[in-house]
């Protein structure tokens, strides 16, 4: 079945997915760094072989910067701008960078994560609730609310005290915490603001979501949501 309004080269997206039941599908830092692994991996356009079958031949302790080389500009699907991966569900930013780009990334990613869990727990069936849900993202200040908003996940739901302390999502990119070779994002041609400047904008707004409980209740058909 194909979406209502087809994904647009060029364009940038807020992606959300989302388990079956609200089932904990990330419940070890192995499992949150494998998934974190798994988004550089998927983002090139034709990989030569499933993401488990590459780890076994190259080592699971290759560095986020090894798997970068696979998947240059020019032949990504997708520019990842941020993400943040909950227990329940993940948050992604995408510019598409090649038709289709996006539905075939992240089915990609679904279904290989799928495999990899199913085989570890020796479960049958589907882990994610049907097909991803995409919001464009039409202005840099959408893009940056909705970066903060993403951003603190983790706080809203109490994981955390401090957005830093997550390290599953690419807030420690946007602050210069992370490590050259543990960054997966390009958001510097969109994003004009200094890594200390996005730390405040970031920890200024955490009482006020936390309050809302946006966590709980994101409606992400109403765009207005990030910037509110």
């Amino acid at each position: 079945m194909s979406r209502k309004e087809p994904l647009v080269v060029g364009k940038t997206y807020h992606i959300f997915s989302k388990s079956i039941a609200n089932f904990k599908v990330f419940n070890s830092s192995f499992e949150y760094e494998r998934m974190v692994k798994m988004i550089q991996y998927y983002r090139q356009e034709n990989p030569s072989q499933r993401f488990s079958r590459f780890i076994e031949r190259r080592g699971s302790d290759k560095k986020t910067d090894d798997l970068r080389t696979l998947s240059s500009n020019e032949k990504a699907l997708v520019e990842i701008i941020s993400y943040c991966i909950m227990p329940t569900h993940f948050h992604l930013v995408l510019t598409q960078m090649k038709d289709g780009g996006i539905s075939i990334f992240v089915n990609n990613l679904l279904n290989s994560y799928t495999r990899y869990f199913n085989t570890k727990l020796k479960r049958k069936g589907p882990l994610w609730e049907s097909r991803f849900k995409s919001v464009f993202v039409g202005t840099d200040e959408q893009l940056l609310h909705l970066t903060r908003y993403i951003h603190l996940n983790p706080v809203t739901a109490y994981l955390v005290d401090q957005p830093e302390d997550w390290g599953f999502s690419s807030y420690n990119e946007y602050v210069g915490n992370a490590l050259s070779e543990n960054k997966i994002c390009e958001y510097d041609n969109v994003l004009d603001i200094t890594p200390s400047s996005y730390g405040d904008f970031v920890k200024d707004r955490i009482s006020y979501q936390r309050s809302l409980g946006w966590i709980k209740n994101v409606a992400l058909e109403e765009t207005q949501m990030y910037t509110a």
